[in-house]
């Protein structure tokens, strides 16, 4: 294995981290807002909150890491992605600056406000669906090589099915992840009733789900064949994938094993995303941009490597501790060690 494949194996991996643990917060954060919306805050909010309390810190860790290190392994992409990604980027960081402001005001101002948590509900939604931009941006056909750079057609990206195929996988898969994983919280606490309901909210985001997988797949075939090809090429990942999804809907439609189910789920997203990921190699953005044209130097991308796999098995324990105290502890999960983090 060379250093470039190397180098974007670790970004893959911190950024496959991030997806899950993301989704996990983000769809929370829209379910705790729904239910208080609807007026099912007394069903969910407790559970919801203490998940969030212990673990909304470390969320972005994965997401610094993946950013810092796609710059620093791909110089390149910053003269790339840099202006198309612009207005995307500046609506993710507001969004950012609203999830951590909720916290402040939930902390020491009105618990349970309608408009803190609308506003923290939405940007759940709204972060994944931004940055999904990247990836349809990625695969070409959007981006044209000006005298000044690079340069995005706006209208093409905002009218292309391939790009709102992308945002409504990003969305439902954030909340089918979220939705399963809190649906096992909530078993865990012996919260019967909030099971139940977030059980039936897994089942609805699975539909859109499942659509928006298919819409991509047909969109794919046509806007960016090579890497369609090389996807069906691993199609041993993505049926792996499908059947992981099978067995996670059967788990939680009988009751059964909600632990094993949230293994099923990332199974199904890790075959699903490393099968995208492999066969989107080498290109970053087709076809402009490669991992081998765009790649550092030598010496900064063996310390950059190092780094980051120190910083992984600095952040796994680290994450694994923060479940074992708070996620995967009854007396907390019970709400019998109620302590705000």
């Amino acid at each position: 294995m060379n250093i470039e494949i190397l180098g974007i194996s670790v970004l893959w991996i911190f950024l496959f981290g991030y997806i899950i643990v993301g989704s996990i917060d983000f769809g929370a954060g829209f379910f705790n807002a729904y239910g208080i919306l609807t007026n099912k805050q007394r069903i969910l909010s407790t559970i919801i909150q203490r998940y969030l309390s212990p673990v909304w810190e470390v969320t972005n860790v994965f997401f610094v890491f993946f950013f810092v290190g796609i710059i620093g392994f791909f110089p390149k992409t910053a003269v790339y992605f840099g202006q198309p990604m612009l207005i995307p980027g500046s609506i993710i960081l507001i969004l950012l600056c609203i999830r951590g402001s909720y916290y402040a005001f939930e902390s020491y101002g009105t618990k349970g406000h309608k408009g803190y948590a609308t506003l923290y509900g939405a940007s759940g939604v709204l972060i994944p669906a931004a940055l999904s931009i990247t990836l349809t941006i990625s695969e070409g056909g959007f981006v044209s090589i000006g005298k000044g750079g690079p340069e995005l057609d706006f209208k093409a990206l905002f009218t292309s099915p391939l790009t709102w195929s992308v945002v409504v996988l990003s969305i439902s898969a954030c909340l089918f992840i979220s939705a399963t994983f809190l649906t096992w919280y909530a078993n865990k606490a012996n919260d019967l009733e909030a099971r139940e309901l977030l059980k039936k909210y897994a089942f609805f985001w699975a539909i859109p789900l499942v659509v928006a997988v298919i819409g991509i797949m047909v969109e794919l075939r046509s806007h960016n064949p090579l890497h369609y090809n090389r996807m069906m090429d691993m199609w041993y990942l993505l049926v792996l994938s499908a059947l992981m999804f099978i067995g996670t809907i059967y788990l939680l439609w009988s009751n059964k094993k909600f632990g094993v189910a949230i293994g099923l789920v990332i199974g199904q997203f890790l075959f699903a995303f490393f099968a995208y990921g492999i066969g989107h190699y080498p290109y970053l953005m087709y076809p402009h941009l490669t991992i081998y044209d765009s790649f550092t130097n030598q010496s900064m991308a063996i310390a950059l490597v190092v780094t980051f796999v120190l910083g992984l098995l600095l952040l796994l324990p680290a994450l694994w501790l923060i479940m074992k105290l708070f996620i995967f502890n009854k007396d907390y999960a019970k709400g019998k060690n109620d302590t705000h983090v």
